[in-house]
């Protein structure tokens, strides 16, 4: 008889099991994380990639970009609050990073707000990013290459309304494409899969969705040969650290410290218990 094929809509025993063996890889092996990224999220981003294991480097200037980029082990790009002066450092960090085998991520922050931003980001998309992680209007608008009504860094639109622009700018892009929301959709343009972990309140402390784009190039520099796998339990275990925060936290401002307290805590037993993943199929 022959076996019967996998149901690819249920869960997956393997995700949680993947999770801690990937955050264990990041724990053990501390890749350094050059991010070039804005001056809200540089806080929490840095302290994201500490409590995970990683070392981030917060360097974004031109000079030192040949120097320093062939030596990371991923780059994260922000373009938060993108200014002419930054996109050439961004552009020659991507460069250096292709050139030196190093995967990159791209956080495309409300990239339809205006033609110079929209503009920016997709020249930085055809330079090859490894992953782009943003919310629904962002992703919406670089695979439409179109500016349109924001609300500024926040999303007009759920991640599985995205769905089909995520997968348009995947195979577009050759990268990896990430959908923050309730459920955080991750694609190659033909696989789907949704991490279900989170709570609502992240939304309410600014730069989570940087930090998390953060994470993701931590999780890659591990494991750049399964992109989408890290990206996705990279936005799973962030979530799951969110809501063990939320059980303890009483508003945004506890929850940004227990965040980070419990991603730092997180052990075998709870990822596999809590980490929630799971296909949309093709």
């Amino acid at each position: 008889m022959e076996p019967k094929p996998k149901d690819e809509s249920q869960p997956s025993d393997q995700w949680p099991h993947k999770a801690w063996s990937l955050l264990s890889a990041v724990r053990r092996h501390s890749p350094l994380i050059q991010c070039i990224t804005n001056f809200v999220s540089m806080d929490l981003m840095a302290n994201t990639l500490l409590s995970a294991g990683a070392s981030p480097a917060m360097l974004h200037t031109l000079e030192e970009i040949p120097d320093f980029t062939p030596q990371v082990h991923a780059l994260c790009l922000n373009v938060g609050t993108l200014s002419a002066d930054w996109l050439p450092a961004m552009k020659a960090a991507a460069e250096f990073a292709s050139k030196s085998g190093k995967p990159w991520v791209l956080d495309p922050v409300a990239a339809g707000a205006s033609v110079f931003r929209l503009r920016a980001c997709l020249e930085l998309v055809q330079l090859k990013p490894t992953v782009i992680r943003g919310n629904g209007s962002e992703i919406m608008a670089l695979s439409k290459a179109s500016v349109g009504p924001t609300k500024g860094v926040d999303s007009s639109h759920e991640s599985t309304d995205a769905m089909e622009a995520a997968k348009a700018l995947a195979q577009a892009s050759g990268a990896i494409v990430a959908v923050s929301g309730a459920i955080d959709v991750v694609t190659d343009g033909k696989r789907v899969v949704g991490a279900h972990n989170g709570v609502a309140m992240l939304q309410k402390i600014t730069a989570t969705g940087c930090s998390v784009t953060a994470l993701i190039a931590a999780f890659v520099a591990v494991d750049q040969s399964n992109a989408l796998e890290a990206t996705a339990l990279a936005l799973s275990i962030f979530g799951v650290a969110g809501e063990l925060g939320m059980s303890l936290a009483r508003g945004p401002a506890s929850l940004r410290m227990h965040l980070i307290d419990s991603l730092y805590g997180l052990d075998e037993a709870t990822l596999i218990s809590r980490v929630k993943i799971t296909s949309f199929g093709d």
